[in-house]
């Protein structure tokens, strides 16, 4: 079941209904494709390969259920409509990957990424007295 106060669809694992009200999400290059080197004369060069331009994700909130947490280990492989939009000139740019929702300002498409994506951690927390659950999932695109 999916959440219908959330955008974020995580197949594999799910969203239960009230575990990612106002979560937020963030997506970062993975550390191997910031590979920079600088020659003799101090100009700094790219050399990273375009194979390995691919994101890492946080997700986490703070709501009233916990989240779909059970059988789901580091390693684990998700596919993720994501909540945190690209974007991209509509004139001259395409999208990178899978467009799950798109939707055009200006002279900019913004688009949600689907991303085949694989758990390299999570952590929960819930506070009794206040009846909040908080968690995190962090995961990396494959």
């Amino acid at each position: 079941m999916t959440d219908a106060t959330t955008l974020l669809v995580i197949s594999g694992m799910g969203v239960p209904p009230y575990s990612a009200r106002g979560l937020s999400q963030t997506l970062t290059p993975i550390p191997a494709s910031q590979q920079m080197r600088r020659t003799v004369n101090g100009e700094l060069l790219d050399i990273s390969s375009p194979l390995f331009r691919k994101y890492a994700s946080s997700i986490s909130c703070t709501d009233q259920q916990a989240p779909a947490l059970e059988g789901i280990w580091p390693g684990q492989v998700l596919t993720v409509d994501c909540v945190a939009e690209l974007a991209y000139p509509t004139m001259t740019g395409s999208p990178e990957r899978t467009v799950v929702a798109s939707r055009e300002e200006g002279a900019w498409t913004f688009y949600r990424p689907r991303l085949v994506m694989m758990v390299t951690g999570f952590q929960t927390q819930t506070d009794e007295y206040q009846a909040v659950v908080a968690w995190q999932l962090d995961l990396e695109e494959v």
